[in-house]
């Protein structure tokens, strides 16, 4: 088991017009803790109003004055490279750093967050590779000579990452905004901050013109200081529905660009012809990704009624045999969950969905450990009408169903639309029913968290959000369009 020591965790560090500043004002309730033991680890801190005010006003400043956005494209794809380089040298010279700090934040498993600290620099080539396609600039047929579709920068932009997998979460976003063209306000998640304060580190480290990347920290309070302000001119955030929605309310007031992913109930199909083993192993490995704790996670299973036993018995099988143990154990498979708040909210929702005749049957050995941990498990027996919001956790809820019409039809009774599966052996059938439920993305078969291509791209329909998901999709929701040619002379009007 890697074990880090409390004093090797990074700080909680402001970076704020190009000064390094530790937060001064702490959250109430609880501090950051170890997952696995509910030890107190680091008090949660928060940026101050007036520090939060200084960071706008410099990366308002740096838009005016063109430091970044006038760039060309050969000079901003330069400085991403070296952050790329930088980060790559910071997994060299740090080893398990971020890994740690993410795993414990998060309660995922080391083994996973590994893969997702060894993704950072990989983020800033993606964008280097966005920015290159020449999509921000290109020549259109114009009345007297070819008129320009530029591409440009919103402006400043605010980014707000999840606890799940926070420093990923965020390279992707903050190297997709600085390609773009927009200086960048990143705001960790209050409950685990710490992933992202080594990649902060490393973007620090190569010297970006001052206001271009800042970061301040804290909960709703700061959250709300940098969507609610006119400056702030697009707001990328991935979250809950609540956040998503008083996101959405402040920016309102200045029409701020939105790209917003808060998450939904996911509904599985599982049709009569469907393989019960392969199914029942594809589902729980989605149960139990991340602990349970991804916005695609299947959370709504619809099954033919003929099948539902089998499947069930099946699902609780394979869920047993997932290793749950200290989130820095090398070969655990589950981990604890994030935070003691959030286990709490997850026993209230199970209490809810037993109050309605949901039975739970749990699966899986949890260990010796006086942390947040939380056997995985399936839930049968409750009205699916009923079963609408985001399980965030290792569950899922389980429902039989006529036929497919019927499966089509409960899968489309949620106001979300974010991610939804298929499982069949009729792959043509169960295309067909992929393309019938109005999600973003729907899986056949499979439940990764990887895209289905590398050039996939993806809607948050309903409730899920505003914008999308995808390489291009993400660089784009940076920018806004300008058309500049010379007009027309020889027309009436």
């Amino acid at each position: 088991m890697t074990v880090i020591p409390r004093g090797q965790l990074p700080e909680q560090i402001d970076r704020i017009d190009g000064e390094l500043l530790r937060p001064t004002e702490v959250l109430d309730g609880a501090s950051l803790c170890d997952p696995s033991t509910g030890e107190a680890l680091q008090p949660r801190r928060a940026t101050t109003p007036a520090q939060a005010e200084r960071a706008i006003a410099a990366s308002a400043r740096a838009h005016r004055e063109g430091v970044w956005a006038d760039l060309d494209v050969d000079a901003r794809s330069g400085w991403l490279e070296r952050i790329a380089v930088e980060l790559e040298a910071t997994a060299d010279l740090t080893g398990d750093a971020v890994a740690v700090a993410e795993s414990t934040g998060s309660g995922v498993p080391i083994a996973i967050t590994r893969m997702f600290a060894g993704s950072l620099a990989g983020a800033f080539r993606d964008a280097i590779a966005q920015l290159q396609t020449g999509w921000t600039r290109t020549e259109l047929p114009g009345p007297v000579r070819p008129v320009e579709l530029l591409r440009l920068p919103w402006g400043p932009a605010a980014i707000l990452v999840p606890w799940n997998a926070p420093a990923a979460m965020a390279a992707g976003k903050v190297a997709m905004a600085l390609a773009a063209g927009c200086p960048v306000l990143l705001k960790p998640p209050e409950w685990s901050p710490l992933g992202c304060n080594l990649l902060a580190d490393a973007i620090h480290r190569v010297g970006l013109p001052g206001g271009v990347f800042q970061m301040v920290h804290g909960g709703p309070a700061t959250g709300a200081a940098l969507t609610g302000d006119g400056r702030v001119k697009v707001v990328s955030y991935t979250g809950s529905l609540a956040a998503g929605r008083a996101i959405a309310r402040a920016a309102a007031e200045h029409f701020t660009a939105l790209q917003l992913e808060l998450g939904g109930n996911n509904p599985a199909i599982v049709r009569a012809d469907a393989d019960i083993e392969a199914t029942a192993a594809a589902l729980a490995s989605g149960i139990v990704k991340l602990n349970g704790q991804w916005c695609e996670a299947p959370g709504k299973v619809l099954v033919a009624r003929d099948r539902h036993d089998e499947l069930v018995d099946a699902l609780r099988e394979h869920l047993g045999g997932w290793r749950i143990g200290h989130h820095l154990d090398d070969d655990t498979q589950v981990g604890p969950l994030s935070h003691e708040a959030h286990r709490a909210r997850l026993d209230a929702q199970m209490a809810a969905l037993e109050a309605i005749g949901g039975e739970q049957l749990l699966a899986g050995d949890l260990p010796d450990l006086p942390g947040w941990f939380w056997s995985p498990r399936v839930v049968v027996g409750a009205d699916p009408a009923a079963c609408v919001d985001e399980l965030f956790g290792p569950v899922v809820t389980v429902h039989p169903v006529d036929d497919d019409e019927a499966a089509v039809a409960a899968a489309n009774d949620t106001p979300f639309g974010l991610a939804g599966y298929v499982f069949a052996t009729d792959l043509d059938a169960a295309q067909a029913l992929g393309r019938r439920i109005r999600f973003g993305e729907v899986k056949i078969n499979g439940t990764s968290v990887i895209d289905l291509t590398p050039t996939s791209t993806q809607s948050f329909w309903g409730l899920s959000g505003v914008g999308g998901h995808g390489n291009a999709e993400v660089f784009r929701s940076f920018t806004g369009s300008q058309i500049v040619g010379v007009d027309h002379t020889d027309v009436p009007i």
